[in-house]
């Protein structure tokens, strides 16, 4: 069996769980972590996800963080002299992260998410040296009423995420799920 295969019954397992309303946002955060080398048949097996999702009880809503970055800068007034100076980008990228935030909201608010619902967070790693993930899963969670289901791609060792495992990670109170988790 595939290691994107074991992933999607290992959420299967925990989906279908039945869950908890009075949790803190951050204990409604699903991390299903897969090898950055398996991004393609994760996206591949989306569908099987949502499938699983929706066969547990639950809706399911896909929120496509891969060409945010591009769009938003596309629309930046100085968008070519970033390109020219890219050092000078670092101080541009906290608006970035107001942009992902309130598109979020609006993607939420468009989609009339519930608290029965699972919100899929793809494309996680486009945000790869402009980002931290957890600053954006902090400014998202509290804004799902059901799960954020996180597609990472990295590692998690010792309570620690590691995006695409390229830099120190960070601590995080999300429930943990990949190919070889016991849910």
């Amino acid at each position: 069996m595939s290691k994107i295969k074991r992933l999607l019954r290992s959420y299967g397992q925990f989906i279908s769980v039945p869950w908890r309303n009075d949790i803190a946002s951050a204990q409604r955060v699903i991390f299903c972590i897969y090898d950055q080398n398996d991004e393609r048949a994760l996206r591949a097996n989306l569908d099987e996800f949502e499938l699983t999702t929706q066969q547990a009880g639950h809706g399911w809503i896909v929120y496509d963080l891969t060409d945010t970055f591009a769009a938003w800068m596309a629309a930046q007034r100085y968008a070519k002299s970033y390109f020219q100076k890219p050092h000078h980008l670092s101080t541009l990228l906290p608006k970035y992260l107001s942009f992902l935030t309130e598109d979020f909201s609006t993607f939420l608010q468009e989609k009339e998410i519930d608290t029965n619902s699972v919100v899929a967070l793809k494309g996680v790693g486009s945000l790869f040296g402009l980002l931290k993930v957890k600053e954006v899963v902090d400014q998202f969670a509290p804004r799902v009423k059901g799960r954020l289901a996180v597609f990472f791609p990295g590692s998690y060792e010792n309570n620690n995420y590691r995006l695409l495992d390229g830099y120190d990670g960070w601590n995080y109170l999300a429930v943990p799920i990949s190919a070889d988790s016991d849910a």
